[in-house]
C-alpha cells in the first residue's frame, strides 16, 4: 500500500478465472500449455524451471505443504523421473503423471488439482505474498476502517484467520463475523468457482463489545 491510509482493503487472492481459462499461462490441468504458472511473467522461475532443481523429497514437501496432497511422494518420485527423461515440459505431461499415480476409478476431484495449487502457490509465493500484505494493515487503514479477505483454499484461509485473530485478542481490531462468508447455492450454480470462496472480514481499531458482555450488562441493570 502506499503512504495514505485507506477505509476499505479487499484482498481477493490466487488466481483469476480469466488466467485460468488463458492456457498459455500454465494455470491449468485442463488444456495442453508450456509449464509456466507465473503470475508476473516478465520475471521469476516458470513451474518447470522451479521443478528442475528439485530432489524428489523436495518436490513432495511442496506437495505435502502447499497442496495437501496425500500421494505425495510417489507422485514426487514420477515427477523427477520423467523430469529426468525430458519429459515434462507442458501442463498435459504434468496431469498425466498425476493421473498415472492415483489409483483407477472415480475421483472426487481431478488427481492433478492438488500437485498444480501446490506448484503454482511455490512458484509465486503465494502465502508469503499473503502474508506481507497483511503486515501492510495496520499502517495503511483509517480506524473503523475494514478488510475483507476472499480465500479459496484451506492454507490461505488458516493464514488469515489466525492473523485476524491475533489481531482482535489484542485489542487491534474486531471481527465483523465470527465464522466466513460463503457463496449459497445460487452463486455456485452461476459460479462453480465460488464453491470453495471464503470471506473473512475485520474492522480495524475498533473493538466491539460481544454480545454475551451486552446481556451480562443488560442483566446487571434490571431492577
Amino acid at each position: 500500500m502506499g503512504h495514505e491510509r485507506v477505509d476499505g482493503l479487499l484482498l481477493d487472492l490466487g488466481v483469476s478465472s480469466l488466467q485460468l481459462d488463458t492456457s498459455e499461462r500454465g494455470f491449468s490441468f485442463r488444456a495442453d500449455a508450456p509449464l509456466d504458472m507465473r503470475m508476473d511473467r516478465q520475471g521469476g522461475l516458470t513451474a518447470r524451471e522451479f521443478l528442475e532443481g528439485l530432489t524428489p523429497p523436495e518436490v513432495a514437501k511442496v506437495l505435502r505443504d502447499y497442496g495437501e496432497e496425500r500421494l505425495a511422494w510417489p507422485i514426487a518420485k514420477a515427477i523427477c523421473r520423467e523430469r529426468d527423461a525430458g519429459r515434462l515440459r507442458t501442463t498435459g505431461d504434468l496431469a498425466a503423471i498425476c493421473r498415472r499415480v492415483y489409483p483407477r476409478g472415480p475421483q472426487r476431484i481431478d488427481p492433478a488439482t492438488r500437485t498444480f495449487q501446490a506448484l503454482r502457490i511455490a512458484v509465486n509465493d503465494e502465502l508469503g505474498e499473503l502474508s506481507r500484505a497483511l503486515d501492510d494493515v495496520p499502517q495503511g487503514l483509517n480506524v473503523g476502517g475494514v478488510v475483507c479477505v476472499i480465500s479459496f483454499h484451506s492454507l490461505e484461509d488458516r493464514v488469515v484467520k489466525q492473523r485476524f485473530s491475533a489481531w482482535q485478542q489484542a485489542g487491534q481490531a474486531s471481527l465483523l463475523k465470527r465464522k466466513p462468508v460463503m457463496a449459497d447455492e445460487a452463486e455456485v450454480a452461476a459460479n462453480p468457482r465460488a464453491s470453495s470462496a471464503k470471506l473473512r472480514a475485520l474492522l480495524w481499531g475498533v473493538r466491539r463489545q460481544r454480545s454475551t458482555e451486552r446481556r451480562s450488562r443488560h442483566h446487571r441493570n434490571e431492577p
